[in-house]
């Protein structure tokens, strides 16, 4: 599977932004989605997951601001932000588990990120 990350740019802090993942298999349904981020100089972290039974979960420390959420468009899952702060700033990443785990615990496809910068 291909996945294909957008809706990055470069926001001031406490503005939204949507970024979106979309995936090239029609079996896209059937696969735990997750969301990563790297900040400059960082490992890059895990953000969220969205299982493909529905359940939705995201980190402590942003789930105040982010939500998962599928998108309308076809094969799509959405990484939802608000009230972003510069520590938000790095390159996203979606990434699938396509075998029924845990998209934190083994991802089996990555998109190639985007880029979300927040200034102060």
């Amino acid at each position: 599977v291909q996945l294909q990350a957008s809706g990055g740019g470069l926001v001031q802090a406490g503005d939204s932004l949507s970024l979106s993942c979309a995936a090239s298999d029609s079996n896209f349904n059937s696969y735990n989605m997750g969301w990563f981020r790297q900040a400059p100089g960082k490992e890059r972290e895990f953000v969220g997951a969205m299982w493909s039974a529905g359940v939705i979960y995201v980190v402590n420390s942003v789930k105040d601001r982010f939500t998962i959420a599928r998108g309308n468009a076809k094969n799509t899952v959405l990484l939802r932000m608000t009230s972003l702060k510069p520590d938000d700033t790095g390159v996203y990443y979606c990434a699938a588990n396509v075998s029924g785990g845990a998209p934190e615990m083994r991802a089996d496809c990555w998109g190639q990120g985007t880029q979300v910068t927040v200034s102060s």
